[in-house]
């Protein structure tokens, strides 16, 4: 069922010294749980899930069938998270989630738009809200992407939540209301990222203030 298979090792020994051994070898360390399963520590190729995720349109949301020992052989699994080196930028851990082919899930999949909105010749600017939209489907029913077109969108035009084909088999929780993407006048998104950057400046403040408050609280308590 899932789009590519990866081979897995149970790794018995856990800790910073064994990962470091992984690491140097070409492996990393990885976890696989989910349905009820314990979890489960495991060791694979970081070359050979670089490969499934660069070959494959879906990204994390793709459907990998593990090879390995016991009830390991043949689990089918989405990645759940990944963590990357914050310098190199290399696989260092990830998470497995096993699934079932008949029990949807709930997954983040991409927004693509598509095409060039006329008000942009006119000077607007297209302003995407929204990147990607939760949806509940079957592990099958996964789409890479959900595409909308753009082209005939106007100064002042938008594209909504409603707007968006869903693929049959997947569910929505987001309000059809909702905006994924509009054409705005210049100014007009000069002025909203003034705002938003006053929201974020304001928000900083607040943190400052609540950290020299606990300041002066622990130099009374350590006077005390």
């Amino acid at each position: 069922m899932g789009d590519s298979s990866l081979a897995v090792e149970i790794r018995r020994e856990t800790g910073k010294g064994v990962a470091r051994k992984l690491r140097a070898a070409g492996l990393m360390p990885a976890v696989l749980y989910g349905h009820g399963r314990e979890a489960v520590s495991l060791s694979l190729e970081v070359s050979a899930l670089e490969f499934i995720l660069k070959k494959s349109d879906a990204g994390i949301n793709t459907l990998i069938d593990l090879k390995g020992e016991g009830d390991i052989q043949g689990a089918i699994v989405l990645i759940k998270e990944l963590q990357r080196h914050p310098v190199a930028g290399s696989l260092v851990h990830a998470d497995l989630f096993a699934v079932k082919a008949d029990e949807k899930l709930t997954v983040s999949v991409p927004i693509h738009l598509e095409g060039t909105a006329a008000g942009t010749k006119l000077g607007g600017i297209m302003e995407q809200t929204m990147r990607e939209i939760e949806l509940a489907c079957l592990p099958g029913s996964i789409p890479d992407s959900i595409s909308v077109e753009v082209s005939a969108l106007e100064m002042g035009d938008a594209i909504h939540v409603g707007d968006l084909v869903i693929p049959d088999g997947c569910e929505k929780s987001v309000e059809d209301s909702v905006t994924v993407a509009h054409v705005v006048a210049p100014k007009l998104a000069e002025e909203e990222e003034e705002v938003v950057a006053e929201g974020e400046e304001a928000a900083g403040e607040g943190e400052e203030g609540k950290a020299a408050e606990g300041d002066d609280k622990s130099e009374s308590d350590s006077e005390s």
